[in-house]
């Protein structure tokens, strides 16, 4: 088991003991329990607790910097609808990977569509165009797929 899981298994047993699901804990705290670098749990955090997963993230950098993990429950379609309005402009390759690997593990997707998808968004098939390009036009065909699921 790697780190990246050890920290997530603490946060997630953490977050099964808090009060009203909402966990907030010291990312210095974190990082010193478990000996690694912030960036370390910046990983964690957005790979582990993002919004396809179910989960709010909050984070506050600095001196008493800290992290706050909110667990919320949301249907197929509000998830759907997040993740396209998060997507933003331009998507790169492996964000798209964990975004659609997140949303089949969610549910969210059939595994078929998501594989699917991620083909379509692959260098691959996006041999055409520009390497500069590459990354907005990942974006809208996200968009474009994932509206039609909603």
């Amino acid at each position: 088991m790697g780190i990246s899981d050890v920290i997530a298994s603490f946060l997630q047993d953490s977050l099964e003991e808090a009060e009203n699901g909402v966990l907030e804990i010291q990312r210095s705290d974190l990082a010193q329990r478990f000996n690694c670098v912030p960036s370390q749990i910046n990983y964690v955090m957005s790979t582990r607790f993002s919004p396809e997963r179910g989960y709010i993230v909050e984070s506050r950098r600095g001196g008493n910097g800290y992290i706050r993990i909110t667990r919320v429950r949301v249907d197929r379609q509000t998830l759907l609808m997040h993740v396209i309005n998060s997507l933003g402009d331009r998507v790169d390759l492996p964000s798209a990977r964990a975004i659609l690997s997140n949303l089949v593990q969610s549910g969210a997707l059939g595994e078929d569509v998501g594989q699917a998808l991620l083909a379509a968004v692959g260098d691959k098939a996006l041999g055409a165009v520009p390497r500069e390009s590459r990354d907005s036009v990942r974006a809208d065909i996200m968009k474009q797929v994932l509206i039609l699921q909603v």
